[in-house]
């Protein structure tokens, strides 16, 4: 029992209490108003919009703490509103800030040693979440601290009004755990947005509000107690409290149909919403489509896919598909970024550099039989997918069809590392040399991403221009009609002709006749120019394609890197690469381009032995007189004369003979005729050159007639008792 000194105590400090809230409120500035509390409000979880405003995913941003979006009144649940305001604050809707009545009461219970509820009002809570200085310390508030909040309450209380007060208090108040504010409780804990809280989910709620961290017995007992001051039925709250605290997962609600997309916009300092250039509709699809095309090939040991969508005029990305959530053996991994290998879809840009060194038309004979090349770990066989062979085919032919010889037959003659530089200038960022990946690279020994490859192929669809993609919307820049609307951002990497020369194959179906037949995935209703891929061992699959306005890329295969069980690109990638392009162009079918300047077309009476007569198209000047059989000589004649460097080879090490005079010894320097420039000094002109060897390591250059790099070839010089570089 309390001694008549100790309430003569608690009595003056009421009254002092009251005293100095009189004389300091007057005094008191600096209190934030209710927009500027809302304004500083910062959600945990960004928003990912789309390009209309649609929410598509939210990622959390701030490990501290769980705050969704602030939630106006409107949408709280009204017996939420009337759980929390009888279960903490009975006159609030009364009094001005302080409950005078409350603080005497707790005062005189506090004397007699009885425990009761406290005298905060939600006003004077609000004070201490305002206002960091004003928190409820581990130990309680002293009384200097419980004057300032009193008095913060009172100039609350004369800004604000009551409904923007427990707005604020229900955004704010710290609930169980991290979580924050009255949103991220309601969904957390039952699934649900604030206003569809029923009566028993709001009293466990206002019971959290008093105590965040009690046990579910104790959160029951006490939500029992709310709903009796409601005059409702408790029956069953005890049990939905326990089951309502052991909820896990399943937050925040709403669309969550690009994760991978997130984390490539989602800064450090980003925004509670950040609106990006995906669109919804097309995401869905595409998550759609790859999840069904997976259940269908997941008895063939598929479980992985991804899915990327570009605009062709403004690089912006329409739809990233990284994978396909829960049903991937690696749900986390990025599909569109992950590095493969691509198989054939590497073939277009093989033949688009032949094309554009004039060592290959399209109508250009190749010969598809059996053919080795020696490598630097042993012979390198290819064969075509099923494994036979056509004999002689144009080269129409043999890229529409896939068939591996030939192509290969064409990178022979292409200097190594010319292909390499021109898979880098379309942004593919190859990890190796050249000369590292040696002629495999055109058939697609070179890791890859989905991104690159498919914004590579979008370079084909505006006649040989590369840009970077574009995640985020950017200001529209004025451009004349049917240019670029990328801001000029653009890079020409092919010759428009070379470009249209390429995509006219693609998007032959009579050129893919010999693999794919008719009647296949890669057939739509209106332009499209399409490429497989399947990588060694059947470890990848691709399709990737462009439309006139859209270019679509996707993989399927597994992240482990295991290999599938028979599938192809028709029958992996392609039919879920055939449903997107049927959505993006259900309205409006693609057409196709009209010939660039460059470009001709000549009637040929005969292509080969099996391939009969037809309209061709040919870079100007590489045409072949109108009536003739074909272009088979030209195939010849480029295969017949050396391409490149034929010798030394890179990586060859020559050593002096201590034995031999100096002036004597001689390195021969072969390959096509052009100029052949050493560690940047010109040596001469000619198809060989005679080098008096120099010990150390040395880079050789041959340039074409325009000042071009064919090729480079590193070699190293030993002599006796030095070492390299050493004079």
């Amino acid at each position: 029992m309390g001694r008549p000194g100790d309430f003569s105590r608690l009595a003056a400090q009421v009254l002092a209490l009251a005293l100095a809230v009189g004389v300091c409120t007057p005094a008191l500035a600096g209190v934030p108003g209710f927009a500027e509390v809302r304004a500083a409000h910062r959600p945990s979880d960004v928003t990912i919009l789309d390009r209309h405003g649609v929410p598509v995913q939210t990622l959390r941003a701030d490990p501290r703490a769980r705050r969704l979006a602030w939630v106006p009144l409107e949408a709280v649940s009204p017996v939420l509103l009337q759980a929390v305001v009888l279960s903490e604050d009975r006159r609030f809707w009364e009094h001005s800030g302080v409950d005078w009545g409350a603080v005497a009461r707790s005062a005189f219970a506090n004397l007699w040693n009885t425990r009761t509820r406290g005298a905060s009002t939600l006003t004077m809570q609000l004070a201490g979440l305002i206002d960091e200085d004003l928190a409820r310390p581990a130990g309680g508030r002293s009384v200097v601290q419980k004057l300032g909040q009193v008095v913060v309450a009172r100039e609350l209380e004369s800004g604000w009004r009551k409904h923007e007060i427990l707005e604020a208090y229900l955004n704010l108040v710290p609930l169980r755990g991290e979580i924050v504010g009255i949103d991220a409780l309601a969904q957390t804990l039952f699934g649900k947005h604030p206003r569809g809280l029923d009566a028993h989910e709001a009293a466990i709620t206002a019971a959290l509000v008093r105590a965040p961290q009690a046990d579910a017995d104790t959160v029951g007992r006490r939500a029992c107690g709310v709903l009796e001051l409601m005059k409702r039925d408790c029956t069953g709250v005890r049990g939905l409290a326990a089951q309502a605290l052991a909820r896990r997962g399943g937050m925040p609600l709403g669309e969550q149909i690009a994760p991978h997309f997130a984390r490539q916009v989602v800064g450090p300092d980003a925004p509670p919403q950040v609106r990006t250039t995906l669109d919804a509709g097309v995401q869905r699809v595409a998550v759609r489509q790859l999840r069904a095309q997976l259940a269908e090939l997941s008895g063939r040991h598929v479980e992985d896919g991804a899915v990327v969508v570009l605009d062709n005029a403004s690089g912006e990305v329409r739809a990233w598909v990284g994978s396909v959530g829960a049903g991937s053996s690696a749900a986390e991994v990025d599909g569109v970024l992950a590095r493969r290998q691509p198989g054939s879809t590497i073939k277009p840009f093989v033949y688009g550099l032949a094309f554009e060194r004039r060592l290959l038309t399209p109508a250009s004979l190749l010969d598809d039989s059996p053919a080795q090349v020696a490598t630097g770990t042993g012979v390198y066989r290819p064969q075509n997918y099923d494994r036979s062979y056509k004999g002689w085919v144009s080269a129409r032919t043999a890229l529409g069809s896939s068939l591996n010889v030939p192509a290969l037959r064409v990178s022979l003659m292409l200097p190594p590392d010319a292909l390499h530089e021109r898979l880098n200038a379309l942004g593919m960022a190859l990890p190796q040399t050249g000369g590292w990946y040696g002629h495999a690279l055109a058939l697609g020994s070179g890791d890859v991403t989905l991104l690159a490859l498919t914004n590579a192929y979008r370079a084909l669809a505006r006649g040989g221009l590369h840009s970077a993609p574009v995640l985020q919307p950017v200001q529209a820049t004025r451009t004349s009609p049917g240019s670029s609307t990328d801001g000029g951002r653009a890079t020409r990497v092919l010759d428009p002709a070379t470009a249209h020369l390429v995509g006219d194959i693609l998007a032959d179906p009579s050129a893919r006749t010999l693999t794919f037949g008719l009647d296949s995935a890669l057939v739509t209703r209106g332009f499209a120019a399409v490429k497989t891929g399947t990588s060694k061992d059947m470890r990848d699959n691709w399709c990737i394609g462009y439309t006139d306005r859209y270019t679509v890329g996707v993989w399927v295969g597994n992240a482990s890197g295991a290999p599938m069980r028979a599938v192809s690109g028709v029958s992996g990638a392609a039919p879920v690469w055939q449903a997107l392009v049927r959505h993006l162009h259900a309205g409006q079918p693609s057409r196709a381009p009209p010939p660039p300047p460059g470009v001709q077309r000549v009637r040929l009476e005969r292509v080969g032995e099996h391939e009969p007569g037809r309209e061709e198209l040919f870079i100007a000047g590489t045409a072949p007189v109108p009536g003739s059989a074909g272009a088979g000589a030209l195939v010849a004649q480029a295969t017949a004369r050396p391409i490149g460097i034929s010798s030394p080879a890179d990586g060859s090490v020559y050593a002096l003979d201590p034995d031999l005079p100096p002036q004597v010894q001689r390195i021969r320097f072969e390959g096509e005729a052009g100029t052949w420039v050493l560690g940047g000094r010109r040596l001469g002109q000619g198809a060989a050159l005679r080098w008096t060897p120099q010990p150390g390591r040395h880079e050789l250059k041959l340039l074409d007639g325009r000042g071009r790099t064919l090729q480079t070839v590193r070699f190293e010089v030993r002599a006796p008792g030095r070492q390299p570089n050493q004079p």
